[in-house]
């Protein structure tokens, strides 16, 4: 319980919200732009309707399955909790996608992504796909790369 208990105030001590613009420069300082295919613009858009930025991010489904972090992976495929039963296809624990340090979720996302493509989100579905995103990186002095072949 204790173990848990450390676990958990580690993970609310490391996480943030990110600014639209520091989340847009550190996806496209990790290539989201041009090693999948979708817009950095798309990117920052899907975790704003998944997330609002957050890393802590959780969500809990119907299944019995959770989404996590900021891209809202979910841990009935994708990463690991040790309670609900997983594919962990990222070979991740799930707590390391709620972290400041979202490398290791960018490099699931990228794997979800070249797997299924963007429109694996949700959020992205329902607000970004076929609208125009460019304002999710105005401002930030970032250019697109990719115009996205989602």
């Amino acid at each position: 319980m204790r173990t848990l208990v450390l676990l958990l105030l580690l993970v609310l001590t490391s996480a943030r919200i990110f600014e639209r613009c520091e989340l847009a420069r550190t996806l496209k300082a990790a290539g989201m732009d041009v090693s999948t295919n979708a817009s950095l613009a798309d990117w920052v858009c899907l975790t704003k309707h998944e997330s609002n930025y957050n890393t802590q991010a959780l969500n809990h489904n119907r299944d019995g399955s959770t989404d996590y972090g900021i891209f809202q992976i979910n841990n009935r495929y994708w990463c690991s909790d040790g309670k609900f039963p997983s594919h962990n296809i990222c070979k991740i624990s799930c707590a390391d996608l709620l972290t400041d340090n979202i490398s290791k979720a960018i490099w699931c996302a990228k794997i979800i992504a070249k797997q299924q493509g963007i429109k694996a989100w949700y959020g992205w579905c329902a607000h970004c796909k076929d609208r125009d995103v460019s304002s999710y990186i105005e401002g930030c002095g970032v250019q697109m790369k990719n115009d996205g072949f989602k």
